[in-house]
């Protein structure tokens, strides 16, 4: 009885989990109602609850699955590209990132919407998500500078993907600050290798 109402519990949370990530995908995380997204899945709002303590840990599951995306593209950006010179490898990450954020726009701008800071109890899996994309950039990074502290890297990393972010950012929503959407890639190969490179 009780592995019948576990499997039913993860039955639930499956299908929650995928009215959202077509929600949010479609209409961003501000259109996320519980009522509404009951009403999909066909159970009570009460339900809901009982599998998700929040919204906000809803989103978080949704925001996991999009890691995992994220994760792949960049992967996906640095097969077969080990002898190129880490600047390079850099290089084609941020591309991947934008190319993501400019597909994806909604799934993307939710991993940094949902109510969240180091304060919260931010789950184990949801952390090792984010350090695996981070271990991406970190380890070009220890390469072109060897002699640097794990915390120094650390910090370095944070900060070429505060930059990288933003510049995606803020050429997305159109920003005054931003340039063309057409020269996002030329102004992160300048940011990156320091150099104006025309495409």
């Amino acid at each position: 009885m009780a592995r019948g109402t576990e499997e039913k519990r993860e039955a639930l949370k499956a299908r929650l989990v995928e009215i959202a990530e077509e929600t949010i995908a479609e209409r961003g995380i501000s259109a996320l109602r519980a009522r509404t997204i009951a009403n999909q899945a066909g159970c009570a709002v009460g339900a809901i609850y009982n599998v998700f303590g929040h919204l906000d840990d809803l989103v978080l599951a949704v925001n996991g699955r999009t890691f995992l995306r994220l994760g792949a593209e960049a992967d996906a950006a640095l097969e077969g590209c080990e002898s190129l010179p880490p600047q390079e490898r850099l290089v084609r990450l941020a591309i991947a990132y934008l190319h993501f954020a400019t597909e994806n726009p909604n799934a993307w701008r939710s991993l940094f919407d949902v109510e969240m800071s180091t304060e919260t109890d931010i789950p184990e899996w949801y952390l090792a998500a984010l350090g695996k994309l981070f271990a991406h950039i970190s380890g070009p990074l220890s390469e072109m500078h060897p002699e640097t502290s794990p915390q120094e890297i650390d910090l370095l990393t944070r900060a070429l993907f505060s930059a990288v972010h933003g510049i995606v950012l803020l050429g997305l929503e159109r920003r005054i600050s931003a340039v063309p959407p057409a020269q996002l890639e030329t102004m992160i190969r300048m940011v990156l290798l320091g150099e104006f490179r025309k495409q």
